[in-house]
């Protein structure tokens, strides 16, 4: 079944995508977390990290490529951005398509508090 991830892909859901290519879509979240929060996926399907093969390797570099690129025309490459990816439900992912948040715009902080 497609996720929702799927359908921004093919333009049959609604999504303010930035960037476009034939590996990879990126868009802006629903539910942003910071002043630009970006999802940047792999058009192919790939449920989660735990599912990647050695073939998957140059889409999901490209994603870092994307990420640059993006960064530099929203002007965040000089200041900062950060780029996170969950696997599986411990860690938050809730949609089981591989993605990569992209957060910027601010002072992100630290990414977790210190636990004792």
């Amino acid at each position: 079944m497609a996720t929702i991830f799927t359908k921004i892909i093919n333009h049959e859901a609604p999504a303010e995508i930035v960037y476009q290519d034939d590996l990879v879509t990126a868009f802006r979240d629903i539910n942003p977390k910071a002043p630009v929060h970006l999802m940047i996926i792999p058009n192919k399907e790939i449920p989660t990290v735990n599912d990647v093969s050695a073939e998957d390797e140059q889409v999901l570099g490209h994603l870092f490529t994307v990420a640059k690129h993006v960064a530099t025309e929203l002007g965040l490459s000089e200041k900062g951005y950060r780029l996170i990816v969950n696997c599986n439900q411990d860690a938050g992912q809730v949609i089981w398509h591989i993605h990569m948040h992209f957060l910027g715009g601010k002072d992100l902080g630290p990414l977790l508090s210190e636990t004792e």
